[in-house]
């Protein structure tokens, strides 16, 4: 078996959507980054690749390279699933928490981890997705950051 950690933040601005596991939640602002700036999912795709140990997803997909820009993040963690697959591992179980002090995210959790474990053609229970709030402290409604834990398995 093998873990992996992943962090990700991104700014919120005006003009951009605001894409999260997936997931298009309505709101006036969105995350700013080279792709969609998903940021669970970007937490997550480094999460797998620091368990294969294969650095992470700026390594993989550069910021600076215009192919990558406004990618869909579900598309690139379907490629590093493929990667995880083609080194041996299977999903253990993902673990995600989202930290945003708004827009509220509990409507959106379920859609979350069903998008997710499709990615992964897994049952539901193997992902967790966590929303929570730092009490207007840290990222205090400028950004949203996210934190990712995976278990990879011997397949």
């Amino acid at each position: 078996m093998r873990i992996g950690f992943g962090y990700d933040v991104h700014r919120l601005v005006e003009g951009r959507r605001l894409v999260l596991c997936g997931t298009e939640i309505p709101y006036e602002l969105g995350l700013l980054g080279h792709s969609d700036a998903d940021a669970a999912v970007h937490a997550l795709m480094d999460a797998i690749l620091g368990a294969l140990a294969l650095g992470d997803i700026g390594k993989l997909f550069p910021d600076n390279d215009e192919k990558y820009k406004g990618a869909d993040s579900m598309e690139l963690l379907a490629r590093v699933i493929e990667i995880m697959r083609k080194n041996g591992f299977a999903l253990g179980n993902a673990d995600i928490t989202i930290v945003a002090e708004r827009p509220k995210l509990a409507p959106y959790i379920t859609q979350m981890r069903e998008n997710l474990a499709g990615a992964f053609s897994c049952g539901i229970a193997k992902i967790s997705v966590k929303a929570t709030t730092e009490e207007g402290l840290g990222l205090a409604g400028n950004g949203i950051g996210a934190y990712a834990v995976i278990l990879l398995e011997d397949k």
